[in-house]
Parts: structure tokens; C-alpha cells; sequence
């Protein structure tokens, strides 16, 4: 391996070529500034930040700079000394903020992102002020705010491009780019339509990438709190699985720290009349879904079939992908199978008029919100569920509340619809679905205990996981995806007869719902050094694992549903109330 010597900062450091100067200065422990960059998806020295002093007259961006390029010294053949702190560069660095400022959208103090915005906390380390001067006129920003699910303003925009990179590179979307030259540079969809008129699947990676507050969730917290406060309305959450992972960390708790009992009593507090857990739709989900996955197998169905349980996924597959629309599973998603029984069975047992309910879900994932608003998902002129607000959401209710979350004592949830198995929690996380339904469609085909409930084989994160089982002499090859990305390359593989699976599990962010689009934002930087997606995974099989059942078919509030309301999973009231359909839809508006 050609390796490269030399010193950053009079510190020495011995690097293979290839390596840029932003890594190398890691690796001396030398931290330069970005704003841009994110490692191995969005590294094209746009924003300057990183800039250094490497031997030659113009300073260099870190990011995209070889080693094996600085200079030598004619003298002694030496390498030059890289130098990340001189007043020269200092300088740079603080006009290019100045410069970003000039264009910007200053009103700070209203952000959803003060104190979180990477921009923000770039211009407190460089003593920049609000007012500089740099004035003239600002762009013409384009202001997308009337989506259901993603709202942008180009007012806020740093032109960094990180959204246009997961977009493409991650998510295989492409939605966005920019458009015009120079100071009318803007990042936009094509022919400048709404967001919520292209092919976005709302999955919200943009969200969590943005190192400001141009692009947003839409924020229906103000809807939550005037039902909560209808003295007519009964107001019930539930929470995915994926939020007790995360939520603590909008606290102060270190990532990956399971909130589970912390969260219900918040969301108590915050006056909801009942807290019940998506965990049990979860549960609910894999009954009906590895009953249709063992149907389809022995009747001869549309295989492979394909879990239907992420919405970002689904217009995805619809957008992109319709032939496949035959093999989702006609599943509706956990917390929409939870609302429908909230205003079908439990609406009927505690007495209540369905139409007085307000069923509020808290999500990892922004396009849940578009899902909510999906016509197909409802029943007798109801939607299953009224409102979704995501993890982040669900902070700023609880600061805005005055709840001090980090001391509240755990609780449980309430009874009914609040008890779940150690196999629904794991549907947060990529392979959890498949391993749900593996665990009850085993013992559904073979008939006897299934011994080891841990299927390794579908857990973590390579993009795309493969296993085969043989049940009772019945071969079911199965894969899981994470990320539209990698669900792309899967399917073109199957299209092209490369690959042929039973079932397959299919989640829209990269690592499944713990790192979904409404999650709390973890900067590009800190996620070089930590592993959130793990983390977080890890809380959710902690809770599996701790579970007294760990299997969705034993759980004893799912046996008393089927018992008293369903008769059995795909029953006729089953089909009406638990399943749904999908249909092909344009990449553009008309």
C-alpha cells in the first residue's frame, strides 16, 4: 500500500494515498469544520468550510482533497506541512459564513432547528453577528409549506446539497436538484412543482440530513393540542415501536437509551384519555400477514410476497415499481390496523361513538403523515387515524408542556390495546417484520415450538440480507431491504430473473424506522463516530428479548381479539377492517 507522510499541523501523519486531508486531520485528531460533506454520499466541497492551507496560493477543501496532490519541497522532497488554523484560513471560513448569512433567512429564534442547526453553531464558534456587511439583495426563495407530510423553505437553504444526494444516492428518488446558476442557485423539484406533486415517498431522509431549517415536517401538534383540549373528544395514542428507542435522546439521554415506561407517562401527562402501544398492531399485523404469506405459499398465490407495513415504501413501489403492486401484502400497517380497532372494537366495548374518537399516532417516520391521509385507509366514512406527529414532535409537546421527562417515573400502558409481544417491538428496525413473521409462520407450517426465536440471519445492516429456511420440507427464501435504494436493486433482480424469494421484507429508511424521517436529527459528524441505526436497534432487541411472550400468536390480547371480534386472522371482518389495496400512481402531476 503506497502510504503518504506528512504533518498536519506539525502533527505527522502517515496515511494511504487515496485519503483526503478532512480524513487524515481525523486521524491526527484535528478537526476541521464542514457543512456539506457527509462520508461516502455527499463529498463536493460546496460550502468551503473545510478549506486549509496546503502549499499553494488558493486554500483547498479538506473534503475532496488526495494526499498524494500536496506539493513537495524542492529542497528536501518532503511533503508541505497542511495547516488547518491559520488566521488566513480562519478568515475564509467566517466569510463564507458571512456570505451564507447575507442570503439567509435570519429568524432564528422561530426555527425548529435553533439550537440544533449545524449553521447556527458554525457561526457562534466564528463570531459571526446577524448583521454584516455583506447587503444587497437575497434570492427569491421558493416556499413549499402546504404538503402533508414535508414542508420546505429555500429562505433557510445553504445550498449544501445533502438532500440531493440521499435523495439520489440513498433513497433512489431523485426529486430534487438545483436549478438556475450561481446567486438564483435554489434547490427544487423539477418545473418548480410542490414536493407533494412529484414522486417524493415522504420518507424524510432530507429532513434528517438538512444542517438547517429549510426542510421540515409538517407540524400538527397544534391540531393535538386543540383535541386534547375538546372537552368532546376521547383522545388516544399510540406510539410506534421505534420512538421509545430514540425519544430520550431529545432529552439529554444518550442514543440507543430505551424510554418505553418514560414515554407513556408523558404522553399521560400531556392528557390523552388513553396511551395504548402501535406494538399491539404490530402483533395484530403478523397474524394477518404470515396467515396471507402461508395462504399464498400453499394455494399457489402472487410470490414473493412483500410487507406492506412502511407508507414510504409503498408509494414507492407504486410510483416506481407497479408491476409489483400484486406482491405487497394487502396488510394495512400496524398503527393503521391499531386505529381501526380503536374505532371498531374498542369503541364497542367501552361504549363510545367511534366518531367522537381522535386517534393520534406518534411515528419515527414522516410518511406516516401521508399515509393517514390515504382514502383506502379508513372505514365508514372514518379515518383509522386522525393525526400522526413524529418523535420530534412529540418533544416539543413535552417541553411545551413543562414535563420534566428525563425524572418521570415508568408506567405501563393502558389495558386492551397496549399489550404487545417481544416480536412487534422489533418491527423497528430492518429484519424485524421478517423475523415477527417468521417466528408465528413457522410454527403455523411445522406445527411444533420453535426452539430458537432469534433469526440473526435477517438482522443487520447490509443493504440487502438473504436466508433460506426449510420448513417442514417447505424451502421459503426470504430477503429484506432497507432504503428505496436498496429495495431497487432488489426488485430489478428479481425482474431480471436473478433472484427468486417466498417473502420479503422491504423498509424505506436506511436501517428500518429507528433512523425513519422524524426521528431526532443526528449531525453527518457525530454518525461517523457513532453507530445511531445500532444503537437504537439494539434498545428494541433489548426489549424483545426481556418480553414474557416473544411470539405474536401467543400473545393473550391478540387471542382474546380473534376470539371476541375476528373470529380468525383473514376473516371476512378481517379483510374489512384489517386489509386494504394499492394502485399504480404517476411520477409527475399533470
Amino acid at each position: 500500500m503506497n502510504m503518504v507522510n506528512f504533518k498536519i499541523d506539525g502533527v505527522p501523519v502517515s496515511v494511504p494515498a487515496g485519503t483526503t486531508l478532512l480524513e487524515a486531520a481525523k486521524q491526527a485528531g484535528i478537526k476541521i469544520p464542514t457543512l456539506c460533506y457527509m462520508k461516502d454520499i455527499n463529498e463536493i466541497g460546496a460550502c468551503r468550510m473545510c478549506v486549509v492551507e496546503a502549499g499553494g496560493r488558493a486554500l483547498q477543501a479538506a473534503c475532496v482533497y488526495p494526499v498524494e496532490a500536496l506539493p513537495k519541497n524542492r529542497a528536501t522532497g518532503e511533503y508541505v506541512e497542511v495547516k488547518t488554523n491559520t488566521p488566513a484560513v480562519r478568515n475564509a471560513r467566517k466569510v463564507n459564513l458571512e456570505l451564507l448569512l447575507s442570503n439567509h433567512d435570519k429568524r432564528c429564534l422561530s426555527c425548529v432547528r435553533s439550537t440544533t442547526c449545524e449553521f447556527q453553531a458554525l457561526c457562534r464558534e466564528y463570531g459571526v453577528e446577524d448583521e454584516n456587511h455583506y447587503v444587497g439583495p437575497m434570492t427569491k426563495a421558493v416556499q413549499d409549506l402546504e404538503g402533508v407530510a414535508i414542508l420546505r423553505n429555500n429562505a433557510k437553504c445553504v445550498l449544501c446539497r445533502r438532500c440531493v444526494a440521499v435523495c439520489n444516492k440513498v433513497q433512489n428518488v431523485g426529486v430534487i436538484g438545483p436549478v438556475a446558476r450561481g446567486f438564483k442557485t435554489q434547490i427544487l423539484p423539477a418545473w418548480n412543482q410542490a414536493l407533494s406533486d412529484t414522486a417524493c415517498v415522504n420518507c424524510g431522509q432530507c429532513i434528517n440530513v438538512c444542517p438547517v431549517g429549510a426542510l421540515t415536517e409538517k407540524d400538527d401538534t397544534k391540531e393535538v393540542f386543540e383535541a386534547l383540549a375538546d372537552p368532546e373528544k376521547i383522545v388516544i395514542v399510540q406510539p410506534a415501536p421505534a420512538v421509545r428507542a430514540a425519544l430520550g435522546e431529545e432529552f439529554g439521554m444518550p442514543i440507543g437509551t430505551l424510554v418505553t415506561g418514560k414515554m407513556a407517562a408523558a404522553l399521560r401527562r400531556l392528557g390523552f384519555d388513553k396511551v395504548f402501544d402501535t406494538d399491539f398492531g404490530a402483533d395484530l399485523t403478523i397474524m394477518e400477514e404470515a396467515t396471507e404469506l402461508v395462504g399464498r405459499v400453499k394455494e399457489g398465490g402472487v410470490l414473493p410476497m412483500i410487507t406492506s407495513c412502511s407508507p414510504g415504501w409503498i408509494k414507492f413501489c407504486e410510483t416506481y415499481y407497479p408491476e409489483f403492486i400484486p406482491n405487497l401484502s394487502s396488510c394495512k400497517s400496524p398503527h393503521e390496523m391499531e386505529g381501526a380497532v380503536i374505532k371498531s372494537y374498542y369503541a364497542e366495548k367501552a361504549g363510545i361513538d367511534p366518531k367522537n374518537i381522535v386517534v393520534v399516532s406518534v411515528m419515527p417516520c414522516t410518511a406516516k403523515k401521508f399515509e393517514c391521509k390515504r382514502p383506502e385507509l379508513g372505514h365508514d366514512g372514518m379515518s383509522d387515524v386522525d393525526i400522526v406527529i413524529t418523535t420530534r414532535e412529540l418533544a416539543r409537546m413535552i417541553r411545551l408542556a413543562g414535563i420534566d421527562f428525563a425524572r418521570l417515573p415508568d408506567e405501563d400502558f393502558d389495558e386492551m390495546l397496549g399489550e404487545s409481544s417481544g416480536a412487534a417491538v422489533i418491527f423497528g428496525v430492518t429484519g424485524g417484520v421478517m423475523e415477527a413473521a417468521l417466528r408465528t409462520a413457522y410454527e403455523t407450517i411445522v406445527g411444533q415450538p420453535l426452539e430458537q426465536l432469534d433469526f440473526v440471519d435477517v438482522r443487520g445492516f447490509e443493504g440487502v440480507k438473504e436466508a433460506s429456511y426449510n420448513l417442514n420440507g417447505l424451502e421459503v427464501k426470504v430477503a429484506v431491504a432497507h432504503s428505496t435504494g436498496a429495495a431497487s436493486k432488489l426488485l430489478d433482480a428479481i425482474k431480471a430473473g436473478e433472484k427468486s424469494y417466498t417473502f420479503i421484507e422491504v423498509m424505506g429508511c436506511p436501517g428500518g424506522c429507528v433512523n425513519g424521517g422524524g426521528q431526532p436529527i443526528v449531525s453527518p459528524t457525530i454518525r461517523e463516530d457513532v453507530d445511531v441505526k445500532g444503537l437504537r436497534a439494539k434498545a428494541l432487541y433489548s426489549e424483545d428479548a426481556g418480553k414474557a411472550v416473544r411470539k405474536s400468536h401467543e400473545l393473550p390480547a391478540i387471542q382474546k381479539l380473534y376470539d371476541e371480534y375476528f373470529e380468525k386472522p383473514n376473516s371476512h371482518k378481517a379483510h374489512e377492517l384489517l386489509h386494504t389495496h394499492y394502485a399504480a400512481r404517476p411520477k409527475y402531476k399533470d
